[in-house]
């Protein structure tokens, strides 16, 4: 089993290389310019997002389905991924994670928009995503098939088993838990939402998500008042320490420009899912006039996910000083918010048990979209129940292989995603004409046909 772990952990760091990154970021950048940077419509797609009118065909509000789809977003990697970054490429990493987030919008803004577009009404509801953008877009069903394919596949790994041993885990350190109990009672709460379909989920994301997003945020805030002093060498160090080598200090061995860029853009991208083709499934159940409208609201997940909630662990993991004492990961997120006792623990425990729990309910939506793509409706109650045992068999087992496949496929659905939003680029400035620079966002798609 050893050289198995071994294969994939290296297939993976091939995967999540310089060229998916360059790909990626790459994307990022064009797309920006291409639509004139739309991150400056976001005050609008935030406005939109909270809004309770009604809004069109669809099967959950907009609000439900940005939060469905930062549940499957927010998780350890806004976390844990936030430490990684800093232990490998020094405290500059937070800003090239931070522009990701910033350049990223317009990708989310893009395959979301894509996503509503070509999306088709089923017996069961919606249904879109990159699998039916490439079918109906550009006509590569093929194309489609291995998207849905690598998407079924990713979620039972990085969306459940891993999030579920997370959980599990964190538990037994802390209370001493047994991974049995505690994944017999997320098994069943599970079950209580997914069960329910897409109304369920929606519904659960919506109270959990706002709640465990302004909880984290505030918390971070308050560690950093806590040491408010140190906030101003905090933020010098992370700008210097992106475009200048960062020296050895402490059990810190020091890290290059390079490796600020590769670290910081990798677990920023690896976050916020953008341009990986994964939020796009749940934004075409939106219930929404236009495909501008729901565009501008996904575009404002990955602004809280990276551009907040990563930006806020960042600058309490640096502002700690902990990343010096040479640790990564989970250790380095631990050590970091150890440094207020009681608070800060608590913060990092309530973080991630709340996020863990949420992306296992979002990226339950999108793998059961991509089963139905593959083998059509019959595969929904199967999938959903396969799912929640999946659930008690990741609390119970030692997964570290399956995290390096579920990361490798993770890694590849972006590639027939990018090849959509770059062939199809053209549609995407045609219709953000059409409804948001001609200022008719209340419009709907046949006032404009």
């Amino acid at each position: 089993m050893g050289g198995i772990e071994r294969l994939l952990a290296q297939l993976s760091d091939l995967v999540w290389g310089p060229p998916l990154l360059i790909l990626l970021f790459g994307t990022h950048v064009f797309l920006t310019i291409r639509l004139r940077f739309v991150q400056r419509h976001l005050a609008k797609g935030i406005r939109i997002s909270v809004e309770r009118s009604s809004e069109g065909a669809g099967d959950v509000s907009q609000f439900g389905a940005l939060t469905t789809a930062l549940a499957a977003t927010i998780g350890t990697g806004n976390i844990v991924g936030v430490a990684t970054a800093i232990g490998l490429g020094g405290p500059g990493a937070v800003l090239w994670m931070w522009l990701t987030g910033v350049f990223g919008i317009a990708t989310k803004y893009a395959e979301a928009l894509l996503a509503v577009k070509y999306r088709v009404e089923t017996a069961h509801g919606m249904a879109g995503g990159p699998m039916y953008v490439l079918e109906r877009g550009m006509h590569a069903r093929w194309l489609g098939l291995v998207f849905a394919a690598l998407t079924a596949v990713a979620a039972f790994g990085i969306g459940c088993m891993v999030q579920a041993n997370s959980i599990a885990t964190l538990l037994h350190d802390g209370v001493n838990l047994s991974p049995w109990i505690s994944g017999a009672i997320m098994a069943v709460l599970t079950a209580v939402v997914v069960l329910g379909g897409i109304k369920a989920i929606a519904r659960a994301c919506e109270a959990l998500v706002p709640f465990m997003a302004a909880f984290y945020v505030l918390g971070c805030a308050v560690l950093l008042l806590m040491h408010a002093e140190r906030i101003p060498d905090t933020l010098r160090l992370i700008v210097s320490g992106a475009f200048t080598p960062q020296a050895a200090t402490g059990g810190f061995l020091g890290a290059g420009v390079r490796e600020a860029i590769r670290y910081g853009i990798a677990r920023g991208l690896f976050s916020n899912e953008s341009g990986l083709g994964s939020a796009p499934i749940v934004a075409a159940a939106a219930q929404t006039k236009n495909p501008v409208r729901q565009a501008l609201v996904s575009s404002t997940g990955t602004f809280w996910d990276t551009v907040v909630v990563c930006a806020m662990s960042g600058l309490v993991i640096v502002n700690s000083g902990a990343w010096q004492q040479g640790l990564r990961g989970a250790a380095l997120t631990r050590a970091a918010f150890a440094d207020i006792p009681y608070v800060g623990p608590l913060i990092l425990t309530v973080g991630l048990l709340t996020f863990v729990f949420s992306t296992i309910l979002g990226w339950s939506y999108y793998g059961e979209k991509a089963a139905e793509y593959l083998a059509g409706p019959r595969v929904i109650v199967p999938y959903r129940l396969l799912w929640v045992a999946a659930v008690m068999v990741g609390s119970i087992a030692t997964l570290p292989a399956v995290w390096s496949f579920a990361d490798v496929a993770n890694g590849l659905m972006a590639v027939p995603n990018l090849v959509s939003l770059l062939a199809l680029n053209g549609v995407i400035v045609a219709e953000t004409r059409a409804y948001l620079w001609s200022d008719n966002l209340e419009a709907s798609a046949d006032e404009i046909r």
